[in-house]
């Protein structure tokens, strides 16, 4: 069954001088334009392409891959915006239409937001909408547990904190105070599942578990100071921001394991720097 919207594996069935049939099943032929068939390519061939409605609704393929494909969520910038909805650039020569009505809120050209890519059953036209939780599971299922590791897209910020979007298919929320670094719409970062709440809500976090973070965390505090002398001036009191370049961790989990080491007497603090210990 043809997947449109989707990469599909096709077979060449058609040359012409304008490019290649392709065997698209129930939907019949299928176009592949002249400029994406790929050198040497000979009819019985197979080939991955992506499927989609040129501007004239008819299905058509292509060799180039989308910045987004149908039931997967990007941050896309708005070319321009006309009487019927906005137009995104998804790399493909037909931009991405986000329909007035699929708008969170009104979007402006030059500006990105984030979006889902979706299917219009009843006319097989791709859209987007920035609507997110109409298309998008708030609420978890078995296929997510705590502790998980998880692909996030940061979707925007609430006065909790911040909502994104889990593996392209979920939201949860960061909370405000739990986020040590500068997070922006459209940013990509692996995350963790925190909790489940009993509503089915997930919270989300930055870091893994605080154990084995802190655990691996002062053997990295002790190699670096090793290798610059003994000494460091990132401190308990350094900035969030500052931390995190360096170790990849929140502010918090800095501290414990600063604590974990001066409890081990294996380092000094002091207010501009931390130490090795002469016992270390």
């Amino acid at each position: 069954m043809l997947d449109i919207g989707r990469i599909n594996t096709l077979q060449v069935t058609k040359q012409v001088t304008f490019g290649m049939y392709l065997d698209g099943g129930e939907a019949g032929e299928i176009l592949l334009p002249k400029r994406y068939v790929p050198e040497g390519t000979i009819v019985q061939d197979w080939l991955e392409v992506f499927i989609y409605l040129d501007s004239e609704d008819r299905l058509i393929a292509t060799t180039e891959t989308p910045k987004v494909m149908v039931d997967e969520c990007a941050c896309l910038k708005v070319i321009s915006v006309t009487p019927v909805g906005a137009f995104l650039d998804w790399g493909l020569p037909k931009d991405l239409l986000v329909p007035f009505n699929e708008q969170d809120r009104p979007m402006e050209a030059g500006k990105s937001y984030v979006v889902v890519v979706t299917l219009d059953d009843a006319t097989n036209r791709i859209m987007a909408s920035s609507r997110l939780s109409d298309y998008l599971d708030e609420e978890a299922d078995e296929e997510l547990s705590e502790g998980q590791a998880v692909e996030l897209l940061i979707a925007g910020q609430t006065d909790l904190g911040y909502k994104a979007v889990i593996n392209h298919d979920y939201i949860g929320l960061i909370f405000r105070n739990e986020v040590f670094r500068h997070l922006t719409p459209g940013t990509e970062v692996t995350g963790y599942i925190k909790h489940i709440r009993e509503d089915g809500k997930i919270d989300l976090r930055l870091d893994s578990n605080k154990s084995a973070t802190v655990e691996e965390l002062t053997d990295q505090i002790l190699k670096q100071l090793r290798a610059n002398g003994g000494t460091s001036q990132l401190t308990d009191k350094s900035p969030p921001d500052a931390i995190y370049r360096s170790y990849g961790v929140s502010k918090a989990n800095y501290k414990r394991a600063l604590s974990s080491l001066y409890k081990q007497r294996k380092i000094l603090i002091t207010a501009e720097q931390i130490s090795l210990s002469d016992t270390e």
